[in-house]
């Protein structure tokens, strides 16, 4: 899961699975939308098989979110969670102009650790 002082998730060693979902923002209902996006990351963080989440939003609303799963079942029961499936309503007729949706396994992971100096010469 994403510690709190931190953007980056903290996923298992691969093999895992990222959604990748790329939204762009329509106008208004930024406050409800805010809320929204805040309870679904706090009820994924509840789903059997939820590994961690990242997510960024551009001031022109252009946005990503990474949530990493466990496997291909688990994000197939947060999909069909009845929660959620109100958000992607809600999503489709009132928050995004557009989006797309990537499911994608992740082979390999690496990456700068906490505390890593860079090399002296």
């Amino acid at each position: 899961m994403t510690p709190s002082n931190s953007p980056f998730a903290r996923t298992p060693p691969p093999s895992y699975y990222a959604v990748i979902f790329s939204s762009q923002r329509s106008a208004g209902g930024a406050a409800e939308y805010d809320r929204m996006a805040e309870r679904m990351v706090e009820l994924a963080a509840q789903q059997p098989g939820f590994l961690g989440v990242e997510t960024v939003r551009g001031a022109d609303g252009f946005g990503i979110t990474v949530s990493y799963w466990s496997s291909e079942e688990a994000i197939s029961a947060w999909k069909a969670h009845l929660e959620h499936q109100a958000a992607q309503t809600a999503g489709k007729k009132l928050w995004y102009s557009d989006y797309q949706l990537r499911v994608a396994k992740v082979e390999r992971a690496y990456g700068k650790t906490p505390g890593d100096q860079p090399n002296a010469k």
